[in-house]
């Protein structure tokens, strides 16, 4: 196979973030588009002594909202999961059933969405730097009481993060039980609940979802408008724990670029997003969904300190 910048980037997947090792069982899932990608991955794998197995959805299986038997049964014997599906509202039980199913058996790489101009132009990095950066920004966050997020589209909401913990998102998915997404570059936590009162303006909900507003009143959703909003909450019903806050995240990717993608956009440098849904652990919240919303050129100040002011850094 001739090696160029896919590949280069399929390799730095497997050999530098999942880290996989002779004899690991990688499980890729890939749908018909993402073919391509995912055999630059299994090349890689294989290249690195893992055994792989693709689980290919066709598009008369979709919607899949659930695993079969079946796929139970491959993602508990496999050392690392790769997931590359399009993105799709109906199918955020599924993905909330791999990141939590996958991470107690293995780890897991969610990559929703992902192009070969994403693979080559934001997984063939050296993750280091990003990564060093992002610690710097958790450490001026790290245990606030008082968070302000502010936008000129209207976002003004307050909340505490006090005690709780902190994720540096950079590519690191090496050891069992971690999940998190190429391409990389973020830091979340999950706010408490009960201090998050405000209004956030978004630029982005989930995939092409946008914009809109959304008001929260002690860490649930109480109003929104805009039609992507509109569709998020028709898909989840009555549930009440897809109303709750579950993440506040802020991006650290140099050069991830604000676009109709989630998975690129929530990375890219100076904006923030907030989620709906479960909290992987890190708040009160567990539900089968997970809904990212974008805030664009921020400021943002921690306990009156201004770390951030209209998407740009100041630390």
């Amino acid at each position: 196979m001739i090696a160029n910048k896919l590949h280069a980037a399929a390799e730095r997947a497997v050999d530098q973030a999942l880290r996989l090792k002779r004899g690991e069982k990688l499980l890729l899932v890939t749908d018909t588009p993402k073919l391509e990608i995912a055999e630059a991955l299994a090349f890689a794998a294989k290249r690195a002594g893992a055994e792989v197995t693709t689980y290919l959805m066709t598009e008369t299986l979709r919607p899949i909202t659930g695993p079969t038997r079946q796929f139970r049964e491959l993602i508990r014997g496999a050392s690392a999961t790769i997931y590359l599906l399009e993105g799709r509202l109906a199918e955020k039980p599924f993905r909330g059933f791999m990141v939590a199913e996958g991470g107690k058996h293995g780890r897991v790489c969610m990559m929703p969405g992902i192009t070969r101009d994403m693979m080559e132009r934001l997984v063939a990095v050296d993750f280091s730097g990003m990564a060093a950066f992002t610690e710097k920004v958790i450490r001026a966050v790290r245990d606030a009481e008082d968070v302000m997020v502010e936008n000129a589209a209207g976002t003004r909401i307050s909340f505490s993060v006090k005690g709780r913990s902190w994720v540096n998102s950079c590519g690191d998915l090496a050891k069992k039980g971690r999940h998190g997404n190429l391409p990389a570059g973020e830091c979340y936590t999950a706010p408490v609940e009960e201090t998050f009162t405000g209004k956030i303006a978004i630029g982005l909900i989930d995939d092409k979802l946008g914009p809109g507003t959304m008001t929260f009143k002690e860490g649930r959703l109480v109003a929104f408008t805009g039609a992507g909003i509109a569709e998020v909450i028709k898909t989840v019903g009555d549930d009440p724990t897809a109303r709750l806050i579950g993440e506040f995240g802020i991006g650290t990717n140099r050069g991830a670029r604000i676009c109709p993608n989630m998975l690129e956009a929530e990375k890219a440098f100076g904006t923030v997003h907030f989620a709906i849904g479960d909290s992987y652990g890190l708040g009160k919240n567990k539900s089968n969904f997970h809904f990212d919303a974008l805030v664009e050129k921020v400021t943002l100040t921690v306990n009156g300190r201004t770390i951030a002011k209209n998407g740009k850094f100041l630390i």
